[in-house]
């Protein structure tokens, strides 16, 4: 899979940094280089970009602002200095958040999750995907997952219907596959289907019976996504 996309950032070495980032990586073609959200707009209005990385503290027009604005289709990475922007990144369906200076291995983790992303929209429609359990191809339909336990080189996927399903391969692995936020980690060792949650009890997800823990790395993010979905 091949995805168009853009960098937008005012600053001239990082932007050219992340060019030569994006030069190196098979699963992207550069579209533009832009200085500004404002100059990209045109682009974006004919509908060639996939994928933008994206700075926040630009002129004009801030990254977060100019991702609320963007085509549904269109997905960012954000790019930037200062970390206190990342959970508000999450409220705009951010495929990631990079702090600068960014390493070459960093850049190719969050493409690897934008790659995810885009294969996913392309059969998302399915809502199910294979997995290799016992020897056999088991079909899993996501509205089915309550949530998925990872056990060091396994991971176990708890079903609505009581059943288990353990699989070798690791949590990476099935958390870039899983749409999100539907799906959200809780833990190193924990995905939870968030549409699933009965509640949550001093930083704990109540889910098909078990609470699920949250570890203080997702604590943050887990609580913004409550709070989004609370009324009074």
């Amino acid at each position: 899979m091949i995805i168009n996309c853009a960098i937008i950032d005012d600053e001239p070495l990082a932007a050219k940094l992340l060019e030569s980032y994006v030069n190196k990586t098979d699963s992207l073609h550069l579209v533009g280089v832009y200085n500004s959200a404002i100059t990209a707009m045109k682009d974006l209005r004919e509908g060639h970009i996939q994928l933008l990385f994206l700075d926040i503290q630009m002129p004009e027009l801030s990254g977060l602002e100019f991702a609320k604005i963007l085509p549904k289709e269109t997905r960012c990475i954000f790019t930037t200095a200062f970390p206190q922007y990342a959970i508000e990144s999450f409220r705009v369906s951010a495929i990631d958040y990079l702090l600068k200076p960014i390493s070459f291995d960093d850049f190719q983790i969050a493409v690897n999750k934008a790659v995810a992303h885009f294969a996913l929209s392309h059969h998302q429609q399915d809502r199910f995907f294979f997995i290799k359990s016992d020897y056999q191809l088991q079909r899993i339909n996501f509205d089915e997952i309550l949530y998925i336990e990872g056990q060091k080189d396994y991971v176990r996927i708890y079903l609505e219907n009581g059943q288990k399903i353990m699989s070798l391969m690791n949590m990476k692995s099935i958390e870039e596959y899983l749409p999100q936020p539907e799906f959200m980690r809780t833990h190193r060792s924990y995905i939870v289907h968030m549409s699933k949650a009965e509640a949550m009890v001093r930083f704990r997800i109540l889910v098909g019976g078990q609470h699920i823990p949250i570890s203080d790395s997702y604590k943050d993010v887990i609580q913004q996504y409550f709070d989004d979905h609370t009324i009074g």
